[in-house]
């Protein structure tokens, strides 16, 4: 039996889901190419096309970007100051972790002045096409509104372990905790001292409570939305998992997906062991 067979008893009208390594998908659950709206999981893909335009030098991590003193690396790192949902200016650059999906509409405005194609046409051509993620769209704000499937996601995940669209360098800055020691919170779980983020990707160290299953690595990364939906990393266990869901993230979720992840980091593990 598969760990993710508990899918099936979530209780969602439809959920989708599969378990990644760097060769591929290695197990899915319901159908892979049933669309589901993202929210914040939308990050990952809003960060990954910017980090490709740094990769190719449309802009630069320390180009100037939101509020004052703040760059396209605090943006990324939700480490500019600016507040949720609006411009307004919150806290200080670089003084608190403060969650913003206003500074990846930012971010948006910014790799599209500066490469002058459409944000969602340059995330289209900068990294659905060469991952071949065909039912993948941003159809609606950078911080919230993109839409996806298992069977593009599990691409991206694989993308996200064997990386080929940025070098090893920039990748491992991404990955890795940025602006360390900032404060902060996780919606919906609280406030972690420190709430670690790499450059758009949530860094889980050692955070408790958290989305993620507790036998995961400190290195795992990814994100959560409030559509009900996840993706994780795990350099350390060499696989990610994705579960895309048609229920809002709330008190269902919380502690069923980290009992659930860990199911799959212990089934991962004694495949590994055998």
């Amino acid at each position: 039996m598969s760990s993710l067979d508990a899918v099936a008893d979530w209780p969602v009208d439809h959920a989708s889901a599969a378990i990644v390594t760097a060769d591929g998908a290695v197990e899915q659950f319901g159908d892979p190419d049933r669309v589901f709206e993202l929210a914040s999981v939308t990050k990952l893909l809003v960060a990954e096309a910017v980090l490709v335009a740094v990769e190719e030098g449309a802009v630069e991590l320390d180009d100037a970007a939101g509020p004052p003193g703040a760059t396209i690396a605090h943006l990324l790192a939700h480490a500019s100051g600016l507040s949720f949902d609006s411009r307004e200016v919150a806290a200080p650059v670089a003084t608190a972790r403060i969650y913003s999906s206003a500074g990846f509409e930012v971010l948006a405005e910014t790799v599209e002045s500066a490469t002058e194609i459409g944000f969602a046409d340059y995330l289209h051509q900068g990294v659905c096409e060469p991952l071949g993620l065909r039912s993948t769209e941003l159809a609606g704000p950078a911080g919230h509104g993109a839409r996806s499937n298992v069977a593009d996601l599990g691409r991206f995940a694989t993308e996200l372990l064997q990386p080929q669209l940025l070098s090893p360098g920039l990748h491992e800055r991404a990955t890795s905790v940025q602006f360390a020691g900032l404060d902060g919170f996780v919606p919906g779980y609280g406030r972690h001292r420190p709430n670690d983020w790499g450059l758009g990707f949530e860094i889980r160290a050692r955070k408790h409570p958290h989305w993620t299953g507790t036998e995961n690595s400190p290195q795992t990364f990814g994100h959560f939305g409030q559509s009900g939906t996840f993706l994780w990393v795990d350099p350390v266990l060499g696989a990610g998992c994705v579960v895309l869901t048609d229920r809002p993230f709330g008190a269902w979720a919380k502690p069923l997906w980290s009992e659930f992840n860990d199911t799959v980091v212990a089934e991962i593990s004694a495949a590994d062991q055998s």
